[in-house]
């Protein structure tokens, strides 16, 4: 079991900040070894991740994966603008000069934030999106700098192609294929011209992103209603790329809302440590979220949002801290009773370690669920065609529809799944956790719990290796085990890991794509104490073969 480090939840102490110009210059001074694993350019379950420090994410991986993503786009017949967002992490702002050096060179034009501001993941997805619509040519694409909720140590780089998601697997392998050639050839191939003449070539042009995004958001939830009920709201950007959006929005809709806070630092001092002791910006983590939770009383509703904003953080003033899954929940079942103009046969996208109550919720309101693979990615069609109204994941991500019935983003929103708190208690006059107390004492109340424990590659690797008949499980927690899964039921992909269900409990582990760490989901349809015995039991099954 994973232990909980003694200064999680406190206030970070100067010690434990990161060094902000040993992080800068190790970008540019260390070089990556192409032959080092964890040096290479590594495509995750969102994109390249690594920290500088440990040289994993360097002037090297930016231009070679740069280059390689020209080369793609090329590839592609793709020659329409490309979208390009930044975070607040220290490392996005060398990596974006890197970028627009590689971009500038190969004549590609880029659309940057007009205040050289920062740009919210899901504001690139309905950028892509809105430029896209109706075009059959010089389609439109995107890039956002960003490790999402990682230490301040780490930068990262994703990429979305003209449906504004996730890149599939195919893309991310073919550019990170290429890019690790580049790294082994010292470069040779890579076109780049000084970041002032990439600025001055006229390929790089200043952008609104914030009036046409905050314009569009009244399609997508009902903020008049919001307005009306006069629901009192705090939000806290966690120092994040969102922060420049909410002031606006709050005045256009004349929200009754408070931004808690609104420093940005790229050592994220603000923040209070995660479960481990480090500081990542995760708005699902009760340590990491412990200033917000202790603001509740003062809040009908209040949310947080990652550092790239396409994930969410529900504070209610009944519950505190909403777990992810029980937010997703509550969210669907309402969502699907208001939003009239959705498809009828509109189905809900859920990931394979997301919570059972999901399909609970869906039986009862009578539609399907399609449950896949961990990573937005497989969303993207569901959403662009209507055919998924809602979709989402236990890590708190998840977006959908407008409100007639069309895609928004098809990338995590964090924004709007924050907003749709506010509407649900202004529509229903509770909050969000108590309805979904509601939900439970008609459906039950399942018990859920995420742990992460570090690993190291190969113990990442073994884990997912399994097979159901190397783990060789027939019981679970006194039960005969009725399934085992390496591949999601709702597509036959394989989802990195392995899943056992029984009739009253299950679990799923799988290596993180983007941390050291092997993630464990367990959940019991009983009590908290038949979901420890699957948690230990699980884990006592896995050492013996991972």
């Amino acid at each position: 079991m994973a232990k909980t480090d003694p200064a999680a939840g406190k206030p970070i102490a100067n010690a434990a900040l990161a060094n902000i110009p040993r992080l800068i210059t190790a970008y540019y001074a260390l070089k990556p070894d192409p032959h080092e694993p964890t040096q290479r350019v590594a495509f995750g379950t969102s994109g390249h991740r690594g920290s500088s420090l440990k040289t994993g994410f360097n002037e090297n991986h930016i231009l070679a994966t740069t280059q390689a993503l020209c080369d793609y786009r090329r590839q592609q017949g793709l020659d329409g603008p490309l979208f390009v967002g930044i975070d607040t992490h220290a490392l996005a702002e060398p990596a974006l000069a890197s970028a627009l050096e590689v971009f500038g060179a190969n004549g590609v034009e880029v659309m940057i934030d007009k205040d050289d501001g920062y740009t919210p993941t899901p504001v690139i997805s309905h950028a892509i999106i809105s430029y896209n619509k109706g075009r059959t040519d010089q389609l439109a694409d995107g890039v956002v700098i960003t490790p999402s909720h990682n230490p301040p140590e780490d930068g990262g780089y994703k990429y979305n192609p003209p449906h504004g998601g996730p890149a599939d697997t195919d893309a991310t392998g073919e550019i990170e294929r290429q890019a690790n050639v580049y790294l082994a050839n010292d470069l040779d191939g890579v076109s780049r011209i000084s970041y002032r003449q990439a600025r001055q070539r006229g390929s790089v042009h200043a952008y609104d992103y914030i009036t046409p995004y905050v314009a569009d958001l009244a399609n997508t939830v009902d903020l008049d209603a919001i307005k009306s009920a006069g629901i009192k709201i705090g939000i806290d950007p966690l120092g994040g790329a969102a922060i420049a959006y909410w002031a606006p929005l709050i005045e256009r809709y004349g929200l009754n809302a408070t931004i808690v806070n609104d420093l940005v630092d790229p050592t994220f001092r603000f923040m209070t440590a995660d479960w481990d002791g480090k500081i990542r910006m995760d708005c699902s983590s009760p340590y990491a979220m412990a200033s917000l939770i202790g603001m509740r009383e003062r809040f009908d509703i209040a949310f947080a949002n990652d550092t790239d904003a396409d994930r969410h953080g529900i504070v209610t003033r009944t519950g505190g801290l909403m777990n992810p899954n029980h937010y997703l929940a509550t969210a669907i079942s309402y969502l699907f009773a208001h939003r009239p103009d959705w498809r009828s046969d509109a189905a809900i996208g859920k990931t394979i370690v997301s919570s059972s109550m999901i399909d609970r919720v869906a039986a009862k309101i009578g539609r399907r669920v399609v449950e896949t693979p961990v990573g937005f990615k497989w969303f993207v069609e569901g959403l662009s065609s209507g055919g998924f109204g809602f979709a989402g994941e236990e890590s708190a991500g998840a977006s959908f529809l407008k409100r007639d019935g069309t895609v928004w983003t098809t990338d995590k929103d964090g924004l709007i799944l924050g907003l749709l708190a506010a509407e649900i208690m202004a529509k229903r006059g509770r909050d969000p956790s108590e309805l979904y107390k509601e939900l439970t004492s008609e459906l039950g109340a399942p018990v859920y719990e995420r742990i992460d424990v570090p690993a190291s590659p190969p113990q990442k690797a073994a884990l997912k290796a399994l097979t159901p008949e190397t783990l060789n499980l027939k019981e679970l927690a006194g039960d005969p085990v009725r399934a085992v899964h390496t591949k999601a039921p709702g597509n036959g992909q394989s989802f990195g890991g392995i899943k056992v269900e029984t009739e009253y409990g299950w679990f799923a582990a799988r290596p993180s794509g983007t941390e050291d760490v092997n993630k464990l989901y367990a959940e019991s349809f009983r009590d908290a104490e038949h979901l420890k015995r699957i948690q230990s039991e699980a884990q006592a099954a896995l050492a013996k073969v991972a």
